[in-house]
């Protein structure tokens, strides 16, 4: 390596702890750590807030460090398209890593009528305004699709659902347990204790098949014949300005932490699954993504003014 850093790694998460990117970002530690590569002390910093834009605020401000990395996914992507957010991966940061992706279950309580995937679409297409969503981090994020394209396969309106976005999956998922919403839209370790103590029932998983584990009665939306198999990949992100050797560095990191049983632990215990892509691949990948997103919202009503 012909760079190697010389104080303590930050890594970012742009929720809190216990939240979607908090658990990547303590994930990734683990895996760094059990590679004992760095040299230096690492820690995970919460920037939580607006939907994990704070974060990218102050990622902003570190611009050619390459001591500090967060933990990024499509959302950065969504919310540029939307005119939520000023920033972009490719131009105003240094993309790094895709790490995994992350399904999305629907779920909600038990004895309220919505026992099945068919119950929530039976509502969905005989009134979808009046069900209430909570999902998390922001609107037109993958949960927010994956919501449009299953009221959308009902035969309702996309935008009829009433959708409330919050900063933690968990807290999403607090929203229904204590009946402020009906349904969540959440990644499905977020529900995992829920759903363990009988709290929520799974109604279907956005997987391209079933996830198993707590989730092994829950049908893919995919068996139902519905077009919604999507996920929010989570991947790691510096700022911008960092030099070809800082890259080359975090590239053979990522590779390190992400070959140790304790980060092939996480991807089972999280319903995670794995798929890396770093360098040129990734870069085509978020350029493809932004066009297919650019798609997907503008075909679900989602996008109007936006971005392109």
């Amino acid at each position: 390596m012909s760079w190697l850093p010389d104080h303590e790694i930050e890594i970012v998460a742009g929720t809190p702890p216990g939240g979607g990117l908090d658990r990547a970002a303590r994930a990734l530690l683990a895996g760094l750590e059990a590679w004992g590569g760095l040299g230096v002390p690492a820690r995970v910093h919460n920037v939580p807030g607006d939907g994990a834009k704070r974060c990218w605020v102050y990622m902003d401000g570190r611009q050619g460090d390459p001591h500090v990395v967060s933990i990024s996914s499509v959302n950065l992507t969504t919310d540029h398209l939307l005119g939520a957010a000023p920033f972009r991966h490719d131009t105003d940061f240094t993309p790094l890593a895709r790490l995994f992706t992350e399904y999305i279950a629907f779920l909600a309580r038990p004895g309220t009528g919505l026992e099945s995937a068919g119950d929530l679409l039976a509502r969905f297409s005989a009134d979808a305004g009046s069900v209430r969503v909570a999902l998390a981090t922001s609107l037109g994020n993958p949960n927010h699709i994956a919501l449009a394209k299953a009221v959308q396969h009902a035969g309702g309106d996309p935008r009829a659902p009433r959708v409330r976005a919050f900063d933690s999956a968990l807290d999403a998922v607090a929203e229904v347990v204590n009946r402020g919403a009906d349904v969540a839209a959440v990644t499905a370790v977020s529900a995992a204790k829920e759903l363990e103590a009988g709290r929520l029932r799974a109604l279907a998983v956005t997987a391209p098949e079933r996830l198993g584990g707590l989730y092994a009665q829950a049908p893919a939306w995919r068996e139902l014949g519905v077009d919604c198999a999507i996920g929010s990949w989570r991947g790691l992100t510096g700022p911008r300005g960092l030099a070809p050797e800082h890259i080359e560095f975090w590239a053979h990191a990522v590779a390190a932490a992400v070959d140790t049983a304790e980060w092939r632990a996480a991807l089972t215990r999280l319903y995670w699954t794995p798929t890396p892509l770093d360098g040129a691949r990734l870069r085509e990948f978020l350029a493809r993504e932004r066009e297919s997103m650019t798609a997907v919202l503008r075909e679900l009503g989602l996008l109007e003014g936006g971005r392109a």
